[in-house]
């Protein structure tokens, strides 16, 4: 059997989950809820950041994202910030939806899935 490895892990949840040459992360939210999207956006993708880089892998060996906006009307203040990020050539599979998040301050939760 292949090991899981399991990141910041809690009672309820892990925030990553690293098994058969995949990192999963958890939807990652932003720090200040208050802000606008550009700036949750953001934070959000900091956090990406991080959690990859605690899982061995980047963003350019991204796989998959699902993005959760509060309202559509982020979804180009969101894709400002997003476009920024992603590595040119290694974007990854990805859908983008409206959803009633589990605080209503949040705009933007984003969930990846990255290749080793």
């Amino acid at each position: 059997m292949k090991e899981i490895t399991r990141i910041d892990q809690s009672d309820r949840r892990s925030r990553a989950v690293v098994y058969g040459g995949i990192a999963y992360l958890a939807g990652q939210v932003a720090d200040d809820k208050t802000a606008a999207i550009g700036i949750q956006t953001r934070q959000v993708l900091a956090k990406i950041d991080d959690m990859l880089e605690r899982a061995g892998t980047d963003k350019s060996r991204l796989l998959t994202a699902q993005i959760w906006l509060r309202t559509m009307d982020d979804f180009s203040g969101m894709n400002a910030m997003w476009d920024a990020w992603v590595t040119p050539g290694s974007t990854p599979t990805r859908c983008c939806g409206k959803v009633e998040l589990a605080d209503p301050e949040f705009r933007v939760e984003i969930i990846v899935a990255a290749a080793l």
